[in-house]
């Protein structure tokens, strides 16, 4: 079971946590996956294949917000300049190694639109694309 389905949104939790796991459960979710046989949590589908059309359409349907998380489905997102807005949050920490935040081979003209310095050394960063 995915944390956000089960955590809970009582007052033990704090005020991030409890407005994000509600976020999560009211939302659709896709899981793009060519492995995965079953989802774990609520209101969610698996596509075996990224289909950029498919979220262009998706776009334009929709009143809401679209979120994409992962680097490689992010990148292939920008690739194909789906994205209008990128949240990057960096982290303090030396991991070395694993996959990029940003994808090889794509170029894209930013406008920073927000930034803001957490306690703890986090940085979060609010970029808008360019057209």
């Amino acid at each position: 079971m995915v944390f956000w389905e089960t955590v809970s949104s009582g007052e033990d939790q704090s005020a991030v946590t409890r407005d994000f796991s509600e976020i999560w459960r009211a939302a659709q979710k896709v899981v793009f996956s060519r492995t995965l046989q079953t989802v774990s949590s609520a209101r969610t589908r698996i596509e075996r294949e990224f289909d950029p059309e498919a979220i262009r359409r998706l776009k334009k349907e929709l009143r809401t917000d679209i979120t994409i998380g992962g680097a490689e489905l992010a990148g292939l997102a920008m690739a194909a300049e789906l994205v209008d807005e990128c949240h990057l949050f960096l982290v303090p920490l030396v991991v070395g190694g694993g996959r990029p935040a940003l994808p090889d081979g794509v170029r894209a003209e930013l406008e920073l639109l927000d930034m803001r310095r957490f306690e703890n050394g986090v940085v979060h960063l609010h970029y808008r694309f360019r057209a």
